[in-house]
């Protein structure tokens, strides 16, 4: 629960440093900055550690996770959100957990727990009020809807391929060399980035600099330790407390003011990943584990 509660207050964050990044970088740059500071941090951690190479039987889900989730998912998403407005973008993004939860269920054989299924229903209806909310009244390109689409679809193929991985590697292998695979994904944009970054602000590139050390590096190791303990479900789940948690963040670090609507809206995520991650109750005395 501890290394969820990072992630989520990681991937919250990030929010607020990618919409000040985005405005002087391009989505492919973006992501590569991201993935090169994350991959460099990493990387010397690995070294530090002697951490060996992973295991054979883990470099499908590797290779799978780190073209879907951190290369694709990332340039997707950077780049959709600057066609649609940031209600829209959260609102279709937010397919994301369904997707984790109905391929684990069918692929992984992690089922379909009624309560789970109810929690994400709940919170989806949370995220759309959020997205309302959000939302600056705008009419929002049909190629930004089918990017965020395209980002969703991705971020949930690659969480539930990254899962069968974390059977044979370590969260911190699986993690780092994902890492790798998506910068390696994104290294067509080398040159995008270079020219950009002389261009950038100190500011935008700082915050460049943390998504990859912050909401990368420590988000996505913090999440493959979660997720190695428990369901691609459950922790799907999970994430429907980021909208919650970015509006809390932007309230004390931008100062700007919820809306009822947004209150009303993040409450309904947090209630419905209570509802998602509770356990069910036995019944008699044989019940067994839940993950």
């Amino acid at each position: 629960m501890a290394a969820a509660a990072v992630t989520v207050v990681m991937w919250a964050s990030a929010f607020v440093s990618i919409r000040s990044a985005a405005e002087h970088f391009g989505p492919g740059a973006l992501a590569l900055g991201r993935l090169l500071t994350a991959s460099l941090v990493l990387g010397c951690v690995l070294l530090v550690k002697r951490v060996p190479l992973p295991p054979r039987a883990a470099w499908p889900g590797i290779l799978a996770s780190g073209t879907l989730w951190f290369g694709l998912y990332m340039v997707v998403l950077n780049w959709g959100e600057q066609q649609v407005d940031a209600g829209t973008a959260a609102m279709v993004v937010n397919i994301g957990p369904i997707v984790i939860a109905l391929l684990s269920g069918w692929l992984l054989k992690e089922g379909f727990p009624p309560g789970l299924m109810a929690g994400m229903g709940v919170s989806f209806v949370g995220a759309a009020v959020v997205g309302l909310s959000m939302s600056d009244g705008g009419s929002s390109s049909l190629t930004g809807v089918l990017l965020c689409l395209l980002a969703a679809l991705a971020y949930g193929a690659g969480v539930v391929s990254q899962k069968p991985a974390l059977r044979h590697g370590t969260p911190l292998q699986v993690t780092t060399y994902g890492c790798f695979v998506g910068t390696a994904f994104t290294l067509p944009f080398a040159g995008q980035l270079v020219s950009e970054l002389p261009e950038a602000p100190a500011s935008a590139v700082l915050n460049m600099v943390y998504l990859g050390l912050g909401p990368t590096a420590l988000a996505f190791t913090t999440w493959s330790y979660a997720l190695s303990r428990t369901t691609a479900g459950k922790m799907g789940a999970t994430t429907y407390a980021v909208p919650a948690v970015v509006v809390l963040i932007a309230w004390t670090t931008l100062g700007e003011i919820p809306g009822w609507l947004t209150l009303l809206g993040g409450a309904i995520c947090l209630a419905g990943v209570a509802v998602s991650r509770r356990r069910p109750t036995r019944v008699g005395g044989g019940g067994g584990r839940t993950g």
